[in-house]
């Protein structure tokens, strides 16, 4: 059994600095938190808040060649739980053929957000996950913060340090 979630904000863990994207339960009140590294959260925070960049993200350009090539994007799915680990599926359409791709989490919930395509949770990974009092942990990061960090980015802020 899968529940319809949907990206409900961005938050940082203060305990390890680490971005946490909240998930939540379409007409429920049960919420799911996934913790990402900062580029993941600026490609899910930069469709949140609206911020395009002059160049395609990857996740723009991934929607672009969907969208290039006729591919319908119908589902993201996060299926499954194990050794802290999140797994997803993205399902695509191409005319009469379906395909399934593996997906991290944040990649299937940023090109979820890009596509407007619905992301179901299995009902395991959600009673799995840790019960955590997100309000007592985190910092909300969800507007002003997140838009001025997306506004400030340069592009050299995307390029890993060796």
């Amino acid at each position: 059994m899968f529940v319809n979630m949907t990206v409900s904000y961005l938050a940082i863990d203060p305990t390890c600095n680490m971005p946490i994207i909240v998930l939540k339960e379409v007409g429920g009140q049960r919420s799911l938190p996934i913790w990402v590294g900062i580029l993941e959260a600026i490609a899910i925070a930069s469709e949140l808040e609206g911020t395009h960049y002059s160049r395609p993200l990857t996740h723009d350009l991934l929607k672009n060649i969907f969208s290039e090539l006729e591919i319908d994007v119908y589902r993201a799915e996060i299926f499954d739980l194990a050794d802290n680990t999140y797994y997803a599926k993205i399902y695509l359409r191409h005319h009469d053929k379906n395909f399934i791709l593996d997906a991290r989490p944040s990649d299937a919930l940023a090109i979820s957000l890009r596509t407007k395509t619905p992301v179901f949770v299995a009902e395991n990974v959600i009673k799995s996950a840790l019960n955590i009092d997100l309000s007592s942990r985190i910092k909300d990061h969800h507007n002003d913060n997140w838009a001025k960090i997306l506004n400030n980015l340069k592009p050299e802020d995307f390029k890993y340090k060796m």
